[in-house]
């Protein structure tokens, strides 16, 4: 038997609440109220509820508060607020505060259950999707070496997941250093594909020629040096997959021949007049934005349309913030394998590999990190261990606000950046990022542990709610 969700209800009216008991009981949940703020706060510390429904306006205070003390404790339980004087203050307030839903006095209950349920439904979702992140975070690091906790990570373990259930070529696009390979990697040995082969070629530096002899193979005197005939890397990676690297450097004549290889699933070798069919999931990669090259003319628009069916784009590092640290700490790990004294990082040297903006990406923050490991002394990494364009660069890093929008964020990634300036410039004081945000304390620490942000201890400012 299922069982029964369990509903707290907040009312001062002992005929709403006998209405609400027995009728949301009728709709399968289970009831217990409260006549105050005061009560209903103690009954959510003594046991857990499902959802709580609450009235705005009680003799001992108001719904605000009710929901602000709740989110301290229980920041993930679903709240709606019952109210006859709605207002947009109201409103606004009581979203930043937390509350998840509103529904107008008077009301039918058969109304009220059915934004329960949707909020408990919400709820189950968003918890089980917090899980496969998870998972699938732990995956990628573990088996993959992808690294990062940030919003714009998680999207990018999201997309390798959904592009490793289809057999739909796949555009990974990102600066250089950002991971693309690793990427590439984890879609194939996600995918049916994984016990076939996977291959990986740079396109970059090489003649047409030397290219088409190296994917599609070639004949015995073919061209110059051609001596014996040989497979190409289409052939070799037959069942599995195929990874086509810095295909921005390539000729019209040769994206015309992986067009025709990618149309018609046939390669033809150098010299050679038949074809032979191959069975390769194509995945191209470009640190040159394709889609603007195609607009100039200096790609071919008909072979972009067919790699681009599923598009991940690599965020730059210094658009992961708070995976610095989490990369930095990563690669420490793995470089005490081998070392001879243990390694570690001064909080000084911490601060400037957080600040730097990571032109060359993780790429770059591995190197610098192996030279620290060579430089320093007794495993102690400083900050003289670091490159010294690293070294010397400013240890705090204020971005504008138009660094802040520049990537199109969502709305709760914006909210994240805007949180972090704010407690930036108030020196990690709560109570400053309060007044300065017009958000109670507890709101900005419920924020703060949302998106894992650092503040100053709680006896630090304690003080700040006397």
């Amino acid at each position: 038997m299922t069982e029964q969700p369990h509903i707290l209800v907040i009312d001062d009216e002992a005929s709403i609440r006998l209405l609400l008991k027995n009728g949301l009981a009728a709709k399968g949940f289970h009831v217990t109220t409260a006549t105050t703020g005061r009560a209903g706060l103690a009954a959510a510390q003594s046991q857990k509820f499902a959802a709580v429904v609450s009235d705005v306006y009680m003799p001992d205070g108001d719904g605000m508060t009710v929901v602000r003390e709740l989110r301290a404790t229980q920041p993930d339980v679903p709240v709606i607020l019952m109210t006859a004087q709605g207002s947009l203050d109201l409103t606004v307030h009581a979203v930043a505060e937390g509350v998840s839903e509103f529904i107008a006095k008077p009301f039918e209950v058969a109304a009220l259950a059915e934004q329960l349920q949707r909020c408990l439904n919400a709820r189950r979702e968003a918890d089980q999707a917090a899980a496969q992140v998870n998972l699938q975070s732990e995956e990628m690091r573990v088996r993959f070496g992808l690294l990062g906790h940030s919003p714009a990570m998680m999207k990018v373990y999201q997309l390798i997941a959904h592009a490793a259930r289809t057999d739909a070529t796949v555009l990974l696009t990102g600066a250089s250093g950002t991971g693309k390979e690793l990427v590439a990697r984890a879609i194939h040995e996600l995918s049916a594909r994984a016990d076939k082969p996977f291959l990986a070629v740079n396109c970059a530096g090489l003649t047409d020629t030397l290219l088409e002899s190296e994917l599609f193979g070639h004949t015995k005197g073919a061209f110059t040096g051609a001596a014996s005939e040989r497979n190409g890397l289409f052939a070799a990676a037959d069942g599995g997959t195929l990874l086509l690297d810095e295909l921005a450097t390539t000729s019209a004549a040769f994206q015309a021949s992986l067009l025709r290889v990618l149309q018609s699933g046939e390669v033809r070798r150098v010299g050679a007049s038949v074809t032979q069919r191959v069975n390769v999931r194509v995945l191209g990669a470009s640190n040159a934005p394709l889609a603007e090259l195609v607009t100039a003319g200096g790609f071919r628009a008909d072979l972009y349309y067919r790699l681009s069916v599923l598009t991940i784009d690599l965020p730059p590092l210094n658009q992961r913030t708070g995976d610095v640290e989490l990369l930095a700490r990563w690669f420490l790990q793995r470089a005490n394998q081998t070392a001879t004294t243990p390694l570690t990082l001064t909080d000084e040297a911490l601060r400037a590999l957080c600040a730097y903006g990571f032109p060359g990406n993780v790429r770059e923050l591995e190197n610098a990190l192996i030279r620290a490991a060579a430089l320093a002394a007794n495993g102690m990494i400083t900050l003289d261990c670091l490159p010294p364009d690293l070294a010397n660069s400013p240890t705090t890093h204020s971005p504008t606000l138009t660094d802040v929008i520049a990537d199109r964020p969502t709305m709760d990634e914006l909210q994240r950046r805007y949180l972090e300036i704010v407690l930036d410039e108030a020196q990690g004081q709560r109570r400053i990022a309060a007044e300065r945000l017009g958000l109670h304390r507890r709101t900005i620490q419920r924020l703060i542990n949302r998106y894992g942000l650092e503040a100053l201890p709680d006896d630090e400012v304690a003080s700040d709610d006397e």
